[in-house]
This record gives structure tokens, C-alpha cells and sequence, in this order.
């Protein structure tokens, strides 16, 4: 029997209104999934960072200071064995190799006290060294580069991208933003092991470039300055921070330019049996 116009009409009422639940529905469970992703990487983050105390690892920072032209000031290498602390990590200098552009060619030098260490290369590959990794965290890196502790993510908002296969792995796609839109923090993207949820790949950058008054008034600018880090699984479940890098432009006061080159790398796991001196030294 056919349909009049008013049941054909209610129909189609009907279709667009159920059609628009629906968008909403998936709208509200994609963001029900990103949320929930990121918690479950929160919780596995959390317990990761207690297991990570239990290990010692060879670990080579790599820093690099060039001219805007590309040509190099200033580089250094150095090796270091890392230990688990109470409260973080300790780590000993192994080796530290380098070399510096002076009076018209490289000198190549070897062990501290570094020459020059108050030229403006120097401490700007000094401070990068030290200030790429972190002490008091349980892997060597530096905490607030990446949202992906409990702790670290109540600042930041997440959207799922999709599920993609990543380096071999099923992976969530998600990206991240600072909940406050006005706030100058890091955001990015990251790859997540569907099965495992734990990280694989994550990168960051800042949210939103420094002022254009904050620029003018201080003369500084960080154009392109953002942190990749690679994730890789230990042969008894525990995933760590393998290798992370940077590479960015520093312009301060109108007339300096450089471009730094930044990379860390982590190897040689070894699981040491220190949980009961750690439970000791938090007592």
C-alpha cells in the first residue's frame, strides 16, 4: 500500500532524527574512547615507572649548536651509566667526546673539564644535556614533555585520530592539546599498542607560538621546538624510552641565531634485583 505524503514525511523525520543520534552517539564514543585509551596509558605509565626503577642502562646524549648557515659551533657526546635512586635516577658519566670550531678549524676534545665552557656554545650545549633528561624520574627523561602519567595527563584534553598500524603494530591514533586553550604547553600526537596500550611513538610540540609582544619585548623566539621519543617493549613486558630527538632554531636578541640538534638514546636493559634497597630508602 503506498504512503501518503504525511507518512512519507515522518518518515524521513524519523530517519534524520535517528541519523543525528546516531552522529552524536559515535561523536560521544569517540571521545569516550580517546578518554578511556589515555587512562588505561595513564594506569600502565604509572606501574611502568615503579618497574623501570628496577633497571640499570647505558645512555648517549648527543648535542649539537649550529649557525643559522648550518655550519657546526659546537657538538658533544656523552655516555652515561644509569642507576635507580629512591627518588629517581642517578646517573655517571662514562665518556664525554667533542669537538668546537675555533680560530678558523675543529679542535677535538676529550673528557671534563670541557674547553671554552663559557662561550655561549657551551652552555648552550651544556644546559641542553642536562636539561633533556631528568633525574627524578624513573627512565632518565624528562617528565613534562609528554602527558602520559596520571599525573601529567589532568592538563590535557585527547581526540582519537583513528587506528592506523604503526611500525608493525595495531596502534591508536590520539591526539593531545592543553585543556586551556591559552595556555603555552605541548601538544602532539601519539601511537598507541592496541594491545597493550602502552606507547610506541609520541611527538609534541608547543601548542601555540610565544606571543608576538613576549617575542618583541625579549627579543627570543623557539620556532619549530618540539620532542619526539620512541617507546620499545623489554623482553620481560616493561616498555622504555629508547631514543629521543629534537632539532629547532633559537633567534635571541634580533642577532643570534643558532639551530640545536638534540638526541638521546637508551640501550643495554639490564633488570638488577634492587626493589627491597628502594622500599628501604622510602622508608
Amino acid at each position: 500500500m503506498p504512503m501518503t505524503g504525511s507518512k512519507a514525511v515522518l518518515r524521513l523525520v524519523a530517519f534524520a532524527v535517528l541519523a543525528g543520534f546516531s552522529v552524536d552517539q559515535a561523536s560521544a564514543t569517540e571521545a569516550v574512547t580517546a578518554g578511556s585509551i589515555m587512562a588505561q596509558v595513564a594506569a600502565n605509565q604509572d606501574r611502568s615507572e615503579k618497574l623501570r626503577s628496577q633497571y640499570v642502562y647505558h645512555q648517549r646524549i648527543h648535542v649539537v649548536s649550529r649557525k643559522g648557515n648550518g655550519k657546526v659551533l659546537r657538538e658533544e657526546t656523552a655516555d652515561y651509566h644509569v642507576v635507580p635512586k629512591p627518588d629517581g635516577t642517578g646517573k655517571a658519566l662514562q665518556q664525554l667526546t667533542g669537538r668546537y670550531w675555533h680560530e678558523g678549524k675543529y679542535v677535538e676534545f676529550s673528557g671534563e673539564p670541557v674547553p671554552e665552557p663559557d662561550s655561549t656554545d657551551a652552555e648552550l650545549v651544556h644546559s641542553f644535556r642536562e636539561d633533556l633528561t631528568d633525574d627524578h624520574s624513573k627512565d632518565g627523561l624528562a617528565r613534562d614533555l609528554f602527558p602520559l602519567t596520571t599525573e601529567q595527563q589532568q592538563d590535557y584534553q585527547f581526540r582519537l585520530i583513528g587506528e592506523e598500524t604503526f611500525e608493525g603494530h595495531k596502534t591508536y591514533h590520539i591526539g593531545f592539546t592543553p585543556k586551556d586553550s591559552e595556555d603555552i604547553d605541548w601538544a602532539g600526537e601519539a601511537f598507541i599498542d592496541e594491545s597493550e596500550l602502552q606507547p610506541i611513538y609520541v611527538f609534541s610540540k608547543l601548542s601555540k607560538r610565544i606571543p608576538f609582544g613576549v617575542r618583541t619585548f625579549l627579543g627570543t623566539d623557539l620556532p619549530g621546538i618540539g620532542f619526539a621519543v620512541h617507546y620499545r617493549r623489554q623482553e620481560d613486558g616493561v616498555w622504555f624510552p629508547t631514543s629521543m630527538g629534537s632539532e629547532f632554531k633559537i633567534h635571541v636578541l634580533f642577532f643570534f641565531n643558532r639551530k640545536m640538534s638534540i638526541s638521546m638514546e637508551n640501550k643495554d636493559f639490564e633488570h638488577t634485583h634492587v626493589e627491597s634497597k628502594i622500599v628501604e630508602g622510602n622508608q
